[in-house]
This record gives structure tokens, sequence and C-alpha cells, in this order.
């Protein structure tokens, strides 16, 4: 009998249990372990911002479905590593800290043969002065409960517009690091079209700002794609889609400090500037959770295991810009020092970033993190899942299912409005998530037949089919695994 513990329930968390628990027999236990006592579909987070949808239309309590589906579920917050068990407990196993409400109990060891981090990141917002969501009036949606208060303060500032207040809106990201630029881009397109909804858009000034040193970039270095009969680049089409909209840009800033309305930035060219708003959306950057790991002698050997977030069969050798390569992401996402832990999603630590890296004229790093999220964090949790079920019933390890950024495609889908027949969608896909310049040397490192962007009501109705195919899917429905990552 082995025992598979899966740290965190967010999409790699819970796809990967609920691929392991379908394929192995009641012989084997699969145990999450998560701080939160929901799931939450965060793709949709979006539309709670904006107040289209309400919080609990996505998420649900996972103790309920785990309970019902034999997976075990403890709400508990992971603490620290011990991949060689101690002197006393010859077994691996993960501290943990009991988590109700707020409340922190006591804390428990929990042993496993095979351990799956799917963590996913911190939102460090402590890493920009006075980023806090709620405060300053900057706020976040990183969350359901971020998004209610932002659409709480967005929705009393469309009331002010609509009594004659002319107001400034900044959205982007929070940090000189942060990803998800995506989730950024995707608000802002929602908050201009709510704007013309209440009829105040011609009351509101509506920037974007974000480390980015081109629109466009989303953390992966930009790229070329079909658009229509057309070519052209990512920076080209976000460039359009914000000029048809009326909405200004702010690029290469890394945001370094927020005050009640003013957000102070660094620019590439080393100049300090500063952006005024009456409300602002600002993505944080993501790190590690601080994880300590020990061996069996209490010796502190964190660094086997993490690098900020957990290392795994990635190249981490430090090189230039230059000799970059698809061959340095990882394909297994196993710990290269303790081959019974991995890693999908966002808790891996990449080996670089994928975007180039800028360094501003005073030093600072102003690169977008790759990203992680969404499609890549899906796929990567179940062929994890898939190598850990190969190996139980194999009495071998397995690791036939392989899957590298390098070669995995991504979409992204921008959805502006809500409804069936109002609303539109910015729909990008990425093949491959890296460019693969080697392969692909004439259209900046991606396939062109598989890597176009589209806009229109198609993209908004695929977005809003997702999100219902997607819940579904979590909720463990019937013939849910159909149904792909």
């Amino acid at each position: 009998m082995s025992k598979i513990v899966i740290l965190g329930a967010g999409i790699s968390g819970h796809v990967a249990a609920s691929h392991l628990r379908r394929k192995l027999s009641k012989n084997h236990k699969v145990v999450v372990v998560s701080p939160n006592s929901n799931y939450q579909w965060i793709p949709s987070n979006i539309w709670v911002g904006i107040g289209r949808m309400k919080s609990e239309k996505i998420l649900f309590p996972l103790a309920p479905l785990y309970k019902k589906k034999g997976i075990g579920f403890k709400q508990a917050k992971a603490i620290s590593f011990f991949p060689e068990g101690d002197k006393h407990e010859h077994k691996p196993y993960v501290l943990s800290e009991f988590v109700v409400g707020d409340k922190k109990g006591q804390q428990e060891k929990v042993t496993y043969d095979y351990l799956i981090n799917a963590t996913g990141p911190k939102l460090n917002f402590e890493g920009t002065e006075g980023l806090i969501p709620g405060k300053n009036k900057a706020y976040s949606v990183c969350t359901y409960t971020h998004a209610d208060h932002a659409w709480e303060a967005l929705n009393a500032l469309i009331q002010d517009m609509k009594k004659g207040k002319k107001a400034k809106i900044l959205i982007g990201t929070g940090h000189a690091k942060s990803t998800c630029q995506g989730a950024a881009f995707e608000y802002i397109l929602n908050v201009e079209h709510e704007l013309h909804r209440h009829n105040v858009r011609d009351m509101a000034e509506i920037t974007w700002i974000a480390n980015e040193y081109k629109l466009g970039d989303f953390g992966m270095d930009g790229m070329l794609l079909s658009y229509g009969s057309m070519t052209m680049k990512s920076n080209e089409l976000v460039e359009m889609i914000f000029e048809d909209r009326g909405i200004k840009w702010i690029t290469g800033a890394a945001v370094n400090k927020i005050e009640e309305g003013i957000a102070h930035y660094e620019n590439l060219d080393g100049e300090y500037k500063t952006e005024s708003y009456d409300f602002a959306m600002l993505i944080p950057s993501f790190s590690g959770h601080g994880f300590k790991a020990y061996d069996k002698n209490e010796n502190d050997i964190t660094e086997k295991l993490f690098k900020g977030f957990m290392i795994v069969d990635a190249d981490y050798t430090q090189k230039p810009y230059e000799e970059w390569s698809v061959k340095d992401w990882p394909e297994t996402y196993q710990n290269p020092n303790y081959k019974n832990i991995f890693a999908p999603g966002i808790a891996f630590a990449p080996p670089h970033s994928i975007s180039k890296p800028r360094i501003s004229k005073n030093g600072t790093d102003i690169t977008p993190a790759p990203p992680r999220t969404g499609m890549p964090s899906g796929i990567t949790a179940k062929l994890v899942a898939e190598n850990i079920i190969d190996s139980i019933k194999n009495g071998k390890e397995s690791l036939h299912n392989k899957g590298s950024m390098g070669n995995m495609g991504a979409a992204c889908i921008a959805s502006a409005g809500f409804g069936i027949m109002k609303g539109s969608g910015v729909s990008i896909t990425t093949f491959p998530i890296v460019p693969d310049y080697e392969k692909y040397p004439k259209t900046q490192g991606r396939h062109l037949g598989k890597t176009f962007g589209d806009i229109g009501l198609a993209g908004h109705w695929l977005k809003l089919a997702l999100h219902y195919a997607f819940i579904y899917k979590a909720k463990m429905r019937p013939f849910w695994w159909l149904i792909p990552e």
C-alpha cells in the first residue's frame, strides 16, 4: 500500500488528487493537505471583481467532496519537510499545522510514500511597500475575497462617477518581478467594459502599468502570431486593443511603493516617477512559501529541496540569455535529490525567466517572472500523477510521462463583459510556452500555425463554457476526466 500526500488544493493539487484517486485502488491512500477549506476556480475571479459573478459561484467546500470520493483531507498548512524522516520516525514526512479559520492549532507529522508539492505561490504583497489588498485604494483579484473587496471599491467609484466625479484607474503589476500579466489584462478589459455598461466611461482615465518591456509580453517574451490572414506581434495586437478602448499604458515599470492613491515606480531609464489613481488593481510578485527542510539528524538541507520554489529536474546553471534553451526546462517535475517528491504548477522553481532580462540604469531587474498558472498547472499535475500511478503499479520508478513548457502549449482567453450575447473575448494561443528558437527560428521560437490571436464574441462564449466545464470537472461529476486540463 502506498500513501500519496498532496500539499495544496488549487488547480495543480486538485487535478493530481482527482487523477490519483480515479486510477489507484482504495488500498492506496490519497491525502490532500491544504490551509484552504474551499476550492476556487481562480480564472473567474475577474468576473467577481467587476460584480458580474458572485464568489459562491466559483468555489465549493473541499471536505464533503473529498469524503465522497475517498480522498483524505486535512485543513492544515505545511511548515517543514523531513524527506528522510528522523531518528524516531524513519518514514519521510511533512510537518503541518492545523488551520481553522484564522486560528492555528497543533502540529502534526504527515507521513508519505510520495509527496506532491502543489502549494503554488505565496502572494508576496509585502514585496512592495504599501501594496496591501484593500489599503491605499489598491486592490487585488488573486483570491475570491480579494475580488469581492475590489468590486465593492470599484462600484463605489462608479457611483461617484455617476454623480459627476472624474476618476483615474490604474491596473497592472505591482512589482518589478510580477507575473500573471494575463489576469491584469483581462481585468482591465472588463473594467473598461463595465464602465461603458454604467454609462460612465467618459468620466474615467484608465491606465495600464506593467513590468513588461513591451505590451503583450505576458512573461513569455512576447510572440509572433497569426491574426486572421495576417501575421503580427503580440505587442501590436495589445496596442490595437488598448488604442481602440482608449486605455493608456506604461511599460518597463517597477512599482516599488504604494501610498494613498499614488503608485511610485522606476522605469528602465532609471527615472523614478509616480502615477496617481482613485482605484488600482496591481498583481503582486509571487514567491516561495519559505519552507525549511531537514535530514534525519535535523541538519538543515533546505537547499536540496528549495530555490525559493521547489527544485525539480531543470538546469539551474547560471548562463547568459543568449545561451538559454528549452532544454533548461523540467519535464517530470521530480526533485533530483529525493525521487519521491514532485512539484508541478507554480510550485516548481523555474530555471530562469522566459522574457529577456531587462536591467534599469540603476541596476534594478525589471523582468516578468515566467507564468505557470492555468493550463500548465493542470497539465504538469496530471503527468506527475500519471508517473506516480505507473510507478506504484509497476513496482519501480516510471517517468514515462513528460511535458516541458518548451513543448507545451497554452491558451489564454481574456473575456470582457458577461452573459450570452454581450461581451467580447481576446483569445491568444501559444505553442510552445517557452520559445524554441532552434525549431522555429523564423517565427521567434513559436509554431505559427499553433500561435494565434482572435477577438470577438466567440472567445467570450468559450470563456463562459470553460468556467462551467472546469467547475464540473473540479466537482468530479460523471466522466469529468474527459475534459482536458
